[in-house]
């Protein structure tokens, strides 16, 4: 006899989330930690993964975290404009990228690499930026010569000699819309459950100890994320391979990403 899946009004899932955090900690449900505080909650729920039955569940997530999380949370994936040109294999890679580490010995002699990690706040030791223009509706990306750092003398000079030393001309960006339209279809309403962590006979265990309804994502909270290094671009190009354009997060921000917060524990 198939099982009749779980249907939850909101009510009832603030309920039932109350309920598990009574339960204190929980053995993972799963092999392996990867992922085990996330699906060891849906399994506590009785819920398929990313699948919350509740109504107008297409606008509803649940996004499970630990506490006190230190890397990166991945939003999505997105390459700059201009579309005329593939800008990080045609331009960044090129005429600013520099040596592989791992060139001649896991990849071949001459491997470059372009990898920075950039936000709003402050540049880069190799003096790139996000510049958010408000006027024009864009998210630039910034390169300014003089903020590059004295260990990156060599790089600087080769820089140069291939373009130059002025700003990124053109410089790559992502226009106000096609960034609100992507960011809000990958950051909907969510009930955020975060849990405390700890190891038993190398099994991780979780508290699930605070809950928070984010409703109506806002994309002025996420420029603002950006301006304030919370949010933060990752180009992660080499030679023989360009991984993609990310826009990545830190674990506290989340909630500033929304219009209405609504704790629940």
């Amino acid at each position: 006899m198939t099982k009749k899946p779980v249907i939850y009004s909101k009510p009832a899932l603030i309920a039932k989330l109350k309920e598990i955090s009574a339960m204190g900690f929980i053995p993972n449900a799963r092999r392996g930690n990867a992922g085990g505080i996330g699906n060891t909650l849906e399994d506590l729920l009785g819920i398929k993964e990313n699948n919350l039955p509740i109504p107008n569940a297409a606008e509803w997530e649940l996004k499970a975290q630990r506490l006190n999380l230190t890397s990166l949370t991945m939003l999505f994936h997105i390459e700059p404009s201009p579309r005329a040109i593939r800008f990080v294999p045609q331009v960044l890679l090129p005429k600013y990228s520099w040596a592989h580490q791992e060139d001649g010995k896991k990849y071949p002699r001459g491997e470059m690499s372009y990898r920075q990690t950039i936000h709003g706040n402050s540049r880069s030791d190799r003096g790139f930026k996000v510049v958010i223009d408000r006027k024009e509706r864009k998210i630039l990306i910034s390169f300014e010569a003089g903020s590059v750092d004295i260990r990156h003398k060599k790089w600087i000079e080769a820089v140069k000699k291939r373009v130059g030393l002025d700003e990124l001309n053109p410089q790559p960006y992502w226009g106000f819309d096609d960034l609100e339209h992507k960011a809000g279809t990958k950051l909907l309403n969510a009930f955020y459950v975060q849990a405390e962590v700890r190891i038993a006979r190398k099994k991780e265990h979780y508290h699930y100890t605070k809950v928070m309804m984010l409703q109506k994502f806002s994309f002025e909270g996420f420029l603002k994320a950006l301006e304030e290094g919370k949010i933060l671009v990752d180009f992660d190009a080499r030679t023989g391979h360009n991984h993609g354009t990310k826009f990545r997060m830190r674990q506290d921000c989340l909630p500033t990403l929304y219009e209405k917060q609504t704790i629940i524990l």
